[in-house]
């Protein structure tokens, strides 16, 4: 989605930067179509990252690539050094993020960079959930001036945006209780929702794509009008979705919160569907868990 996107951008100014995995990021697609603007870095991530600002500094809206435990953890000073502090035009996408890399193991599951984007200054922080919404975001940040990040997942989701032309993402109006949702799980969500209507639990379901800044005013709403909240995201419940939400309501509208994610573990080995049943972040978990708080 993030490459068909990018390759179809009709904009001379883009140059896109990866690191040796083109063809897992799928920049490959723009080097296809625009050979004398893809750069190969090589496996040289802060060299990337310092070359993409240069080039910001010059007027290009660079995108660079690469998996989300690379563009964040290993290159953390240089972007917030080369790219947050000068606040640049530069956008930075971290594919395969989260538990369902899968059998890729625990080093490759990213699970705190949502932590890391977040608390820096000048900082967008994107998660979007399918196909549709990922084009959609992709080509809003060709237009948008300023640093990025965009989290993305390896996992196959399904199409849960058919036909959408916009970015206006509440579903649902359950009043029993609102599960917000980031990335590949927004579509576990909604097969919670499904199953706790059949044990009359009418549940709301947000999609929170944006999550800095977050949409303060949609938390508040939901923490009025619902009895419980529950946050679920594919990353650590530490600084992630969970926690900028428990800031907006520690602040704003004092209300519980359960958390739904990775706590104060790495991952480990095995197919995304087994990792999210055994870390209890699949639809028939989150059911369970939260009929027991009903």
């Amino acid at each position: 989605s993030f490459g068909k996107a990018l390759a179809d951008i009709e904009d001379e100014d883009i140059v896109v930067l990866d690191a040796d995995l083109s063809s897992s990021t799928k920049t490959d697609m723009f080097k296809e179509k625009y050979p004398n603007r893809f750069f190969e870095l090589g496996i040289s991530e802060a060299d990337m990252i310092g070359t993409a600002a240069g080039m910001a500094t010059c007027g290009k809206k660079p995108f660079v690539a690469t998996f989300a435990a690379f563009a964040t953890g290993r290159v953390y000073d240089q972007i917030r050094c080369s790219i947050s502090y000068p606040n640049l035009n530069v956008k930075i996408i971290g594919t395969h993020a989260g538990i369902t890399v899968g059998e890729d193991g625990a080093t490759h599951q990213m699970l705190e960079d949502i932590n890391l984007m977040r608390a820096m200054p000048n900082m967008l922080v994107i998660s979007p959930s399918d196909d549709i919404q990922a084009k959609i975001l992709i080509k809003k940040l060709a237009e948008y001036e300023g640093p990025a990040y965009v989290r993305l997942s390896r996992m196959k989701t399904p199409v849960i945006y058919e036909g959408l032309t916009e970015d206006n993402f509440e579903i649902g109006k359950g009043t029993d209780a609102t599960i917000f949702a980031t990335g590949d799980l927004l579509s576990e969500a909604l097969k919670a929702q499904k199953l706790l209507k059949k044990a009359n639990y009418d549940v709301r379901v947000v999609d929170i794509h944006t999550i800095k800044p977050i949409d303060k005013e949609l938390i508040i709403k939901c923490a009025q009008e619902t009895n419980k909240l529950y946050s679920l995201e594919n990353h650590s419940i530490t600084g992630g979705l969970g926690t900028a939400i428990a800031e907006v309501l520690c602040d704003k509208y004092p209300h519980q919160l359960t958390r739904f994610g990775m706590e104060n573990e790495f991952g480990r080995s095995g197919t995304p569907a087994d990792l999210l049943k055994y870390y209890k972040l699949d639809a028939e978990s989150i059911v369970n868990k939260i009929l027991l708080e009903k």
